[in-house]
């Protein structure tokens, strides 16, 4: 009975990552995983991300990335965006989420502001150098489309 316990969990785990592997990695996971140094600057303490190995791996290549879009009062820019992998009471800005969970957007074409999630596709920046931007920065955004199922 226990062997096929084991086999039966064994065979979900491998199913579970196949179906993964099939679908888009979960970004926000991936990203989640950031440590920081800290250093002092002219201000105090500067807390510089250092980012993991996967989040490394993503530089530079095209992902495809869902969340919120944050609609700051009077500063909507359809080409310029700010993504929040939490909703908007959860936020970076608003609630309790970290730097990590939000990535700045560059989008190559106008989008229209929603409350629902979006999902968007571009190439992935890491910064640790401008300290006036996000850690996270997604170029060349291309609207996919809405984003389906829980978050």
């Amino acid at each position: 009975m226990r062997k096929i316990l084991v086999v039966l969990v064994v065979s979900f785990w491998i199913g579970s990552s196949i179906q993964a592997q099939d679908k888009k990695i979960n970004i926000w996971k991936t990203l989640a995983e950031v440590d920081y140094k800290v250093t002092k600057d002219e201000y105090g303490d500067a807390y510089i991300p250092v980012f993991n190995a996967e989040a490394i791996k993503l530089e530079g290549t095209e992902v495809e990335v869902d969340g919120f879009i944050i609609p700051f009062e009077g500063m909507f820019k359809p080409t310029q965006l700010i993504l929040s992998s939490l909703p908007i009471s959860e936020c970076f800005f608003c609630g309790s989420g970290g730097p990590e969970s939000v990535m700045e957007i560059t989008m190559k074409e106008k989008i229209k502001y929603t409350a629902k999630r979006v999902k968007i596709r571009g190439k992935l920046k890491l910064n640790s150098e401008d300290p006036d931007k996000l850690m996270y920065i997604l170029e060349e955004g291309v609207f996919v489309g809405l984003a389906t199922g829980a978050y």
